[in-house]
C-alpha cells in the first residue's frame, strides 16, 4: 500500500557566472543535501551549471566543454542518492547550440530536453545563442564517455517504472509563458508532473503575475508545477533576479520562496500525486482533450523509465518512517511526519482573512439559494424550528438574509420553539431572545402532551429512553412546522447540516425533512466559524445583544435534548455519543472529495491531529481514538445513505456535497465491509 505522495524540490544555488567548477560542487551539494531529507525529485533552474547570464560566453568553446564536464561530475558525485534531479545547461548538438535540461539519476544522465520556445524580445536576446528545438525533436546523443545514447528531444516524459502514474514532464522559463506551452501536451499524454527550469528576471509586479501564471497553469493541466528560478548571484548588468521557487498542485500553491531569499537553500513540499489522478477522473472534458492528443500518431511522448525508491511515495503504515527513500540508516527516518501542514480543518480556510471571505461568501450562496426557492413559489412566511442550537441559529440567520433580499418582512420569519422533556433553560432562553433580535415572529408550542398522547397510543413507555423516546419529539416537531407552514403558507426552512447527513444522524421524516434546506452542504466545523461570523456582523452594526447571544450559542455543548437534562444542565451531548466533528468532517472531506482509502485518510489524520510539524506529539487525539471514530464513520456513513436518497433541496456551496441529485449517488445498501477491513487492518499494526 503506498499513499501516492512524492517529496519534491526547488532550488536555487549559490553560483558563479561561467564557472562550471564552483557551480557544479553547489548543486552536488544541494542534491545531497536534499537527499538527507528524503527528497526524490529536485529541480534547479535554468542553466545552472553555468548561470543564465553568460551571455556571449555561451558562444565560447571552453565553457561549453566545461559545462559537458560538470554535468557528468554532477552525475558521477550524487549517484550513492536516491534523488531524481534536473539541471539547465547549454549543450552543442549537431550543428546547433540549445538551452536544455538534463535529467541526472543515481550516476546516470537519463534524458536531455531542449527549450521550445527562445525568447528574443525585451532584455532577453536567446536567440543570439541558442537555437529553439524542431517541432517533436527526437534523438539520441553521445554527451561523454560512459554517457552515450541519451534520449535527447522536446517529446520525453521521465516515467517512474514502478509506478506508471508518475511521469514528469518538462519546460524551460518561456515554454511556460506561451498560449500552448509544452507541458499542455505533456499532461494530456500522462504527465502528471511538470518541472519549470527558470531564469525569469524581476521587475515590479512581475512576481504576482508569475504566481498566477504557475498556479493557473498547474489547475488548468491538473499537474504538479515546480518552477525553479534563477537566484540573486546571477550578473546584475541589465536585470536582476530573486530565485521565486513556486510549487503548486492542481492550482493550489503548496511552497514558494521569498524574493530574494537565501541562495543554497530548498524549498521542500509533498505533493500528494493521487489528488491528480482522482481530479482527472472526475473530470470528463480532462480525458476528452487527451483522447484528441492521443489519436494524433506524430503526438506519441517518448517514456524513459527511471526507478525511484519505494515509488518515490510514503509507504504503507507498517513501516516506522513514511518511507520516502529506502531506510538504508537511522538518519532517514522521518519519524511518520510530512513536511506539508495537513490542516486538521480542511473545510475551513486557516487564515482570519480568508476565513472572513470565505463565511461571506459560503453565507450569501445560501441567502440566495433559498431567496430563489421564496421568489419561485410566491410565497412570502417561512417556518423555522428555533432550538437555541447551532444549526437552527445559522439557518434563522441565513433566512433573514434572504428576506432581506427579498424585500420581506423579518416579521414573515415564524421561530417555532417546542420545548420537551430535554429543553433546558438556556437552549429555550437564547431561541427566544435569537427570534427577538432578528425581527421574527417568535411561536411557542409546547410538544411534551402530544408526545405523551402519542407514548400512550403505541404503547411506548416515558422512562424507556431509546430511539422510539427520542424519534417520536423531533418527528412531533416536524409534523408541527409543516402543519403550520400550511396554515399560513409558508414553507419549512431545514436546519441539519452535511456533518449530520453523513453521519445519518437525523430522524427520518423528522428533522431529517423540509422544504428547503440551508445547511445541507455546510459541515459541522464551518457551521461554528459561520455563526461567530454572524456574531461580528452584528457588533460591526451596534447590536450588541444579538452578538451576545450568539457567543453564548456558540458556548452551548452540541445537543438534539431529547433526553431530561441532568439539573438545569443539558445531558445529552452530541459529541459524547457520535465522536467529535472535527474528525468526522476530516474523514468526508477526503472521502468524498478525493476517494482516498481509509489507510491514506488514517495516515493524513494523524499528521493533522497527532503530530507538531517537528515529529512532536500533539494532544489531540491518540491513534485509538482517531481509529475508534473512523471505524463509527464508515459505519454510519453507509448505513444511512437511504436518509440522503429522499433529502430535501439545498443549495451546493462548497466542493462536497451529499445530494443525490448532483454530487453524491450512491445505492442505500451498498455494504462498508471492504472499507471496514481495511480498518481492521491498520488496527493490527
Amino acid at each position: 500500500m503506498t499513499y501516492e505522495i512524492l517529496r519534491a524540490a526547488c532550488a536555487s544555488p549559490n553560483l558563479s557566472v561561467a564557472d562550471c567548477e564552483y557551480n557544479s560542487e553547489q548543486i552536488i551539494s544541494l542534491i545531497k543535501k536534499a537527499d538527507g531529507q528524503n527528497v526524490r525529485f529536485l529541480v534547479f533552474p535554468e542553466l545552472s551549471i553555468t548561470a543564465y547570464t553568460c551571455g556571449d560566453l555561451f558562444l565560447q568553446r571552453t565553457l561549453q566543454t566545461q559545462a559537458v564536464n560538470a554535468l557528468t561530475k554532477i552525475a558521477d558525485r550524487t549517484k550513492d542518492t536516491e534523488v531524481l534531479s534536473v539541471v539547465g545547461l547549454p549543450l552543442k548538438i549537431y550543428d546547433g547550440l540549445y538551452n536544455c535540461a538534463a535529467y541526472v539519476h543515481k550516476g546516470k544522465i537519463i534524458a536531455v530536453i531542449p527549450k521550445s520556445f527562445v525568447p528574443n524580445y525585451g532584455e532577453f536576446y536567446e536567440r543570439r545563442w541558442f537555437s529553439p528545438a524542431s517541432a517533436r525533436l527526437q534523438d539520441e546523443i553521445f554527451i561523454a564517455p560512459n554517457f552515450e545514447d541519451v534520449p535527447f528531444g522536446t517529446d520525453i516524459l521521465i516515467q517512474d517504472k514502478n509506478d506508471p502514474h508518475i511521469k514528469i514532464g518538462t519546460e524551460i522559463c518561456e515554454d511556460a509563458w506561451v498560449p500552448l506551452s509544452p507541458s499542455t501536451r505533456a499532461s494530456l499524454s500522462g504527465a502528471t508532473v511538470i518541472a519549470n527550469l527558470s531564469a525569469s528576471n524581476e521587475v515590479v509586479g512581475k512576481a504576482d503575475y508569475r504566481r498566477t501564471l504557475v498556479s493557473a497553469h498547474s489547475a488548468k493541466t491538473i499537474t504538479a508545477y515546480l518552477y525553479a528560478d534563477a537566484g540573486r548571484d546571477e550578473s546584475t548588468g541589465d536585470m536582476v533576479f530573486s530565485g521565486h521557487n513556486i510549487i503548486a498542485l492542481n492550482g493550489s500553491i503548496k511552497a514558494e520562496s521569498k524574493l530574494f531569499d537565501d541562495t543554497g537553500s530548498l524549498l521542500i513540499a509533498d505533493l500528494d500525486l493521487e489528488r491528480i489522478i482522482q481530479e482527472r477522473i472526475r473530470s470528463g472534458t480532462f480525458k476528452s482533450c487527451s483522447e484528441a492528443v492521443l489519436s494524433d500518431p506524430y503526438s506519441a511522448f517518448t517514456l524513459v523509465n527511471v526507478e525511484l525508491k519505494d515509488n518515490g511515495f510514503a509507504s504503507s503504515c507498517e513501516r516506522s518512517s513514511i518511507g520516502f527513500s529506502v531506510q538504508t540508516s537511522e538518519e532517514k527516518k522521518t519519524g511518520g511526519s510530512l513536511l506539508t501542514f495537513v490542516d486538521p480543518h480542511p473545510f475551513v480556510p486557516s487564515g482570519k482573512r480568508e476565513r472572513a471571505e470565505r463565511c461571506h461568501a459560503v453565507v450569501e450562496m445560501q441567502a440566495e439559494g433559498l431567496a430563489k426557492r421564496i421568489r419561485h413559489t410566491h410565497t412570502e412566511k417561512a417556518v423555522i424550528g428555533l432550538s437555541g442550537g447551532l444549526d437552527s441559529t445559522l439557518a434563522l440567520l441565513v433566512t433573514a438574509r434572504a428576506f432581506d433580499k427579498c424585500s420581506l418582512d423579518r416579521k414573515n420569519i415564524v421561530a417555532v420553539t417546542m420545548p420537551c422533556f430535554g429543553t433546558t433553560d438556556r437552549t429555550y432562553n437564547n431561541a427566544v431572545m435569537l427570534a427577538r433580535e432578528t425581527g421574527a415572529e417568535l411561536k411557542e408550542i409546547n410538544i411534551q402532551k402530544s408526545v405523551t398522547q402519542h407514548f400512550e397510543d403505541i404503547g411506548q413507555s416515558q422512562s424507556e429512553h431509546n430511539t422510539t423516546y427520542e424519534n417520536s419529539q423531533a418527528r412531533e416537531r416536524t409534523q408541527i412546522l409543516m402543519d403550520y407552514a400550511n396554515k399560513i403558507n409558508g414553507i419549512v426552512i431545514g436546519t441539519g447540516d452535511l456533518s449530520e447527513l453523513a453521519l445519518g444522524w437525523c430522524t427520518y421524516n423528522g428533522d431529517h425533512m423540509s422544504m428547503y434546506g440551508v445547511n445541507s452542504s455546510i459541515p459541522k466545523t464551518l457551521v461554528r466559524y459561520l455563526v461567530s461570523y454572524f456574531s461580528d456582523e452584528a457588533l460591526e452594526k451596534n447590536n450588541a445583544a444579538l452578538s451576545r447571544v450568539l457567543n453564548d450559542i456558540l458556548d452551548t455543548p452540541v445537543s438534539p435534548e431529547l433526553l431530561p437534562p441532568d439539573g438545569k444542565n443539558i445531558s445529552q451531548k452530541t459529541e459524547d455519543i457520535v465522536g467529535p466533528y472535527e474528525l468526522h468532517d476530516f474523514f468526508l472531506y477526503y472521502l468524498l472529495r478525493w476517494g482516498y482509502s481509509p489507510k491514506k485518510i488514517f495516515f493524513l489524520a494523524e499528521n493533522a491531529f497527532c503530530m507538531k510539524k517537528d515529529g512532536e506529539k500533539k494532544s489531540s487525539y491518540t491513534k485509538e481514538e482517531i481509529l475508534k471514530w473512523m471505524k463509527y464513520f464508515y459505519r454510519r456513513f453507509f448505513a444511512q445513505q437511504f436518509k440522503r436518497s429522499c433529502m430535501p433541496d439545498g443549495a451546493k456551496v462548497g466542493t462536497v456535497s451529499l445530494s443525490p441529485r448532483g454530487d453524491w449517488r450512491m445505492p442505500s445498501d451498498a455494504s462498508a465491509s471492504i472499507w471496514l477491513k481495511e480498518i481492521e487492518g491498520i488496527s493490527k499494526n
